[in-house]
């Protein structure tokens, strides 16, 4: 399917717009993200950055509340996973939507997290809820503040 094949499958399936609307919702959903004029394109035709962007029209194809992203970054580079990480917060604020971001990039969270939670995978519970700088300094679970400090101080 084209970039704009995918973001017009929810919106076929769950909406009653007409073509000529989806279309053009389509073509919106993708110049947000920077990708305007590529909705005939393929995804192995484009870049990783560029397939991340259009995950992220294809998100906001139905105008959710939230937007759940998992590892958004993974396999990006520095400087393109800086560019995502920036569009995420700009979507955020133009959009009013609530992004919950599952990631392990440090960079990424202190770049868009206003609020955070940690969890440990061996307990299986919450070990930590806050702003990311606020728990680097102030988090009484040291595995937290090692996580945040890249293993700096140790736990």
């Amino acid at each position: 399917m084209t970039l704009a094949e995918n973001i017009a499958l929810p919106l076929k399936e769950y909406t009653t717009l007409t073509k000529q609307e989806i279309d053009e919702l389509c073509e919106l959903k993708l110049s947000l993200v920077g990708l305007g004029g590529f909705g005939n394109y393929y995804p192995s035709e484009i870049s990783g950055g560029m397939q991340k962007r259009a995950g992220l029209a294809r998100a906001m194809a139905l105008d959710p509340e939230i937007l759940f992203f998992d590892e958004p970054s993974a396999g990006l580079d520095p400087i393109s996973s800086r560019r995502l990480d920036d569009l995420i917060q700009e979507l955020s604020a133009s959009l009013g939507s609530t992004i919950v971001i599952v990631t392990h990039e440090l960079a990424s969270i202190m770049a868009i997290a206003t609020d955070s939670i940690f969890l440990d995978a061996v307990e299986k519970t919450i070990t930590a809820v806050g702003n990311p700088r606020e728990l680097l300094h102030n988090s009484t679970n040291p595995r937290v503040r090692e996580f945040l400090s890249r293993g700096e101080e140790k736990a």
